[in-house]
């Protein structure tokens, strides 16, 4: 729940638990508040004022990040939501059949996924592009998804970033077993190359059973195994609040291994917390759930109307917690970058877009057999038989008529 308190249980003769577990007034006083705030356990090192916070805990996580460093992680983000930017007008003009935005979301994808090393393993939803794109998957390889000319053509073992999955929380079986062969096969420890894997997943994905499955298997066999939970406090239509009596991170504790909350759109937050969490698991000692508190500033998916189900103001009040904005803040205020930087940057990421926006254009329609490559890693006969009775009847059409 995004309130820091529990819900009141229901009293004795309140009628059924259903109807009678309501929030007090205080309570909803207390959860909007912490809506905008992320509660008292909020762990920030940035703020949106893009003033930089000491943390003795997970300062030292960040000796590296100088100001080279800190305009990188902002030339990731403003790329990214320029390119997620271009893809929903494509969406719009017809060129791509969805399309899910991450707008809002870019500190919590980049830098989780900037603390990755080369040898981790990612597994992401749908919403991930962020990611992908620190993992080195070309931005061009996501389009296919949502042009509808293929199922995710990157190299998954070279990238270390597995396939999207649109099936809402069922990665985290598919990481959660990974991370057990990891675990296995002696992957964990104290040598230089250990390894770890890391799950992205929404608030609304808590909601499944796939989710706590994994959490189950994770923290029985000790798996190498971070959590990475965007709570973006809507699971399409549904609050955080009407899936959770508490905040998600304290979910871990259920489970017997950590949680905690970051502030989703601190990129360095999301960098130091997410390098700590993937050291616990390369270390061996179990999984760890992340909860990055975010906002969805754009819809679900393209085919979403977030105007049925959100207030106005709640979306002013998030504008003001920018994750690039802050960093162009402090970046100024330090002297790190000036106003010629930032051009240039968006300059790069205008060409960016363009580049992006004419490879969708010139994509070419996949002929009819490709619906049946790749299904799987040997012939079938079964399958040959269906493709050629499919092709037979697809044929038909090419005189106008009909067999």
């Amino acid at each position: 729940m995004s309130s820091p308190e529990q819900w009141t249980r229901p009293q004795s003769g309140a009628g059924s638990a259903a109807t009678a577990a309501q929030p007090s007034p205080e309570q909803v006083i207390a959860g909007l508040r912490a809506t905008t705030e992320g509660g008292a356990e909020l762990t920030q090192l940035l703020t949106p004022e893009g003033e930089r916070l000491p943390s003795p805990q997970f300062d030292p996580y960040l000796t590296d990040v100088d100001a080279e460093t800190l305009r990188g992680l902002y030339r990731d983000m403003v790329l990214v939501r320029r390119a997620d930017r271009e893809c929903n007008a494509m969406q719009r003009q017809g060129q791509l059949g969805i399309w899910v935005p991450l707008l809002g979301q870019e500190a919590a994808q980049v830098g989780s996924g900037r603390a990755l090393q080369p040898q981790d393993m990612a597994f992401p939803s749908y919403r991930e592009h962020g990611v992908a794109y620190t993992r080195g998957v070309d931005f061009t390889e996501l389009l296919g998804i949502f042009r509808c000319t293929d199922h995710s053509q990157w190299d998954f073992a070279g990238h270390r970033f597995h396939p999207y999955t649109i099936v809402i929380g069922n990665q985290v079986l598919n990481a959660a077993g990974y991370a057990m062969g990891q675990k296995f096969e002696g992957k964990v420890g104290e040598e230089p190359d250990a390894e770890a894997t890391i799950c992205y997943f929404g608030d609304g994905a808590t909601s499944q059973g796939d989710v706590h499955e994994g959490f189950v298997w994770a923290a029985v066999y000790d798996a190498p195994l971070v959590f990475f939970c965007q709570n973006n406090q809507w699971a399409i239509s549904e609050p955080t609040e009407r899936q959770s009596r508490l905040p998600l991170y304290q979910r871990a504790r259920g489970y017997g291994f950590p949680g905690i909350r970051v502030d989703g759109n601190d990129v360095l937050a999301c960098l130091a917390v997410t390098r700590w969490a993937l050291e616990e698991c390369r270390r061996g000692n179990g999984p760890v759930l992340i909860e990055a508190y975010t906002y969805r500033m754009d819809a679900h998916t393209t085919t979403d109307d977030p105007t049925r189900y959100r207030l106005s103001d709640e979306l002013e009040a998030w504008k003001l917690k920018d994750p690039i904005e802050r960093v162009r803040v402090h970046l100024s205020r330090s002297g790190g970058a000036d106003q010629d930087y930032f051009d240039e940057v968006q300059a790069e990421a205008d060409r960016f877009a363009a580049e992006l926006r004419g490879f969708c254009f010139a994509m070419p329609d996949p002929p009819p057999e490709r619906l049946f490559s790749s299904v799987y890693s040997e012939p079938s006969p079964q399958l040959d038989a269906q493709r050629e009775e499919y092709l037979a009847y697809h044929a038909g059409f090419a005189d106008g008529g009909h067999r």
